[in-house]
């Protein structure tokens, strides 16, 4: 018989940002998350995260990128001075980060 070990298989499934977005939207309303999300960005200030989440006490602001997606200039600007306000959370999630944010928004701190 073969020496079989258990081997961990990444799976990478492509999805649209807007796919990603409700993805996201849906483990917040799963876990009693208020979400904003601006509804046309084009009127919004250039750079503010793309959802901003409330549990109290917790606050996030996050940016939602495709897998090699990378942040603007004018977002960096943005996630320097949220990371520097003490107990806002701030993330950059993309969607092999699923994982990752439901174990975040599960979070009661």
């Amino acid at each position: 018989m073969p020496n079989l070990k258990q081997k961990k298989i990444s799976l990478t499934i492509k999805v649209t940002e807007k796919e990603f977005l409700c993805q996201v939207k849906d483990l917040a309303k799963i876990y009693h998350w208020r979400l904003y999300h601006p509804f046309l960005s084009k009127w919004s200030e250039r750079g503010y995260p793309d959802i901003t989440l409330l549990r109290p006490p917790r606050l996030i602001f996050a940016e939602l990128k495709r897998e090699n997606g990378k942040l603007t200039e004018s977002q960096e600007e943005w996630a320097e001075l949220l990371k520097a306000c003490p107990g806002v959370e701030y993330y950059i999630w993309k969607p092999s980060d699923f994982e990752q944010i439901a174990d975040i928004l599960i979070r009661e701190d």
